[in-house]
C-alpha cells in the first residue's frame, strides 16, 4: 500500500513546485531522498546498558531496526575509546521515509509543548534540513511508563533540491510546520 503522502507529493506537490520554479522536467522537480534518525547517548560511556532501550524505542519509532553507532577514536577528556557504543541511527528510504514524514508532521510534532513551528533557518545550504527533537515521548508508539530516560534525537531530512529555497518550499508543500518570523 502506498503512502498517503506519495499521492500528495504526485498530484498536488509535482504541480504546485513546477509552476513556482518553472521546471521543465519531472524529473527536477526536487523530493525526498530520505529521513536519518540519529540518537546520540554521551552517557553511554560510564553506563553501556543505555543503548538497548535506546535502539528498541528507535526501532519502535522508525518502524525499522537501527544500528548502533561507536566511536571512531578515543577521547581521554571523555572517557571515550574506539569502537565503544554512543548512539544509534537509523536511515528511511521510500514507503517508511513518507509514512514517517506523516506521522512526524501530523501527529509528534503538535505534541510538542508551546510549540509555534519548526525553525526555517536549520537547511546546510544544499537543500537538506536537520530538526532536533528533545523527547522521545511525543510519538505515540513509545509508552510513557516504559521510559526510565528521556533522549533526544535528531532528524535530517535529505532532499534532492539544490537549493534552500527549493527545499522550503518543498517541505512547506509536504506540510511541515514553519515557523512565520
Amino acid at each position: 500500500m502506498k503512502a498517503r503522502l506519495i499521492e500528495h507529493y504526485n498530484k498536488k506537490v509535482v504541480p504546485a513546485l513546477t509552476k513556482e520554479f518553472g521546471y521543465t522536467n519531472v524529473m527536477a522537480v526536487p523530493r525526498l531522498e530520505k529521513i536519518t534518525l540519529n540518537v546520540g547517548l554521551g552517557d553511554a560511556t560510564q553506563n553501556p546498558k543505555l543503548i538497548d532501550p535506546a535502539v528498541n524505542e528507535l526501532g519502535a519509532i522508525a518502524g525499522q531496526k537501527p544500528v548502533v553507532t561507536k566511536a571512531k577514536k578515543s577521547i581521554a577528556a571523555f572517557k571515550l575509546r574506539e569502537n565503544m557504543s554512543i548512539g544509534c541511527m537509523v536511515t528511511l528510504r521510500g514507503n517508511q521515509m513518507y509514512e514517517f514524514l506523516d506521522r512526524l508532521v501530523s501527529i509528534a510534532l503538535p505534541r510538542v509543548r508551546d510549540f509555534r513551528g519548526v525553525s526555517q533557518k536549520s537547511f546546510d545550504g544544499r537543500g537538506n534540513y536537520t530538526l532536533g527533537v528533545k523527547d522521545q515521548l511525543i510519538f505515540p508508539e513509545i509508552d510513557y511508563n516504559k521510559v526510565e530516560k528521556v533522549k533526544g534525537m535528531n532528524i535530517c531530512i535529505t532532499t534532492t533540491a539544490r537549493t534552500d529555497a527549493e527545499a522550503l518550499a518543498l517541505l512547506k508543500q509536504m506540510g511541515m510546520p514553519f515557523r512565520q518570523n
